[in-house]
């Protein structure tokens, strides 16, 4: 992502999305690490590249700088966590020390880490198990964007694999939904109390419509693209009827 935003010297969102096939979610969250690296200046939608970035040390280096001190810091913090507790974890050194310890309690098995760091995340990651029922299906899948009470624009996409997703090869043409689709579409959007979201629906060999995803900030590049359908002008009349 890094090299991405170099090369461009700005990004946005959305455009970083759809090129690593990541939610924005994922990549906001990059970013902010970057940022908090010194490589990057977060703006408002992206990222941009900081021409004369100060001169500082790594954050390896940084890291092993006093090392056991800030091991045992993390340890006597560990211990300190118990199952059910919420632990919210800053960028940092000493605070990565501190995730390292959280993943080696074997007994601490119910406990939840917040955090903004990407490199604290991946070092829990081996500390957490997802366990997915595969479902059989035809290696498509539908990307319906719901905006207030109503199915604006939808698509079927078609991967070779289980991958889907138009960033990773994936094709796409116009779909339009049947009435329960469309109820099940708007439905799931509602549950989150989102006026604007992407519905993912996976239908199944045996005919089951399954809901995958509701992002609540999804892009609408590729489905624009698909379909012809302005989504900002459907976003911006929904708009003014809330507004009023």
């Amino acid at each position: 992502m890094l090299a991405a935003i170099r090369a461009n010297e700005f990004l946005r969102v959305i455009e970083l999305g759809e090129r690593f096939g990541v939610s924005e979610v994922t990549v906001r969250a990059d970013l902010d690490a970057l940022a908090a690296l010194g490589e990057v200046r977060r703006v408002h939608g992206g990222a941009m590249l900081i021409s004369n970035p100060r001169a500082e040390r790594s954050f390896e280096d940084q890291r092993t700088s006093h090392a056991e001190e800030k091991a045992a810091i993390a340890r006597a913090a560990a211990a300190l966590v118990s199952n059910g507790d919420v632990v919210a974890l800053d960028v940092g050194t000493t605070t990565t020390a501190l995730a390292t310890a959280l993943g080696a309690r074997q007994d601490l098995t119910a406990a939840t880490v917040v955090t903004n760091g990407l490199n604290i995340a991946l070092e829990l990651e081996r500390a957490v198990y997802y366990l997915q029922e595969t479902l059989p299906h035809a290696g498509t899948d539908v990307r319906a964007l719901v905006v207030g009470e109503r199915v604006v624009a939808s698509i079927e996409r078609v991967g070779e694999g289980w991958r889907t997703n138009l960033a990773r090869g994936g094709r796409a043409r116009a779909l339009r939904l049947d009435g329960e689709r469309e109820r099940l579409c708007v439905r799931a959007a509602a549950a989150l109390g989102a006026d604007y979201a992407g519905v993912d629906l996976l239908r199944t060999t045996e005919g089951t419509d399954y809901v995958l995803e509701v992002n609540g900030i999804p892009g609408w590049q590729g489905v624009e693209r698909t379909t012809g359908v302005d989504v900002a002008a459907a976003l911006a009349q929904h708009l003014e009827t809330v507004v009023g």
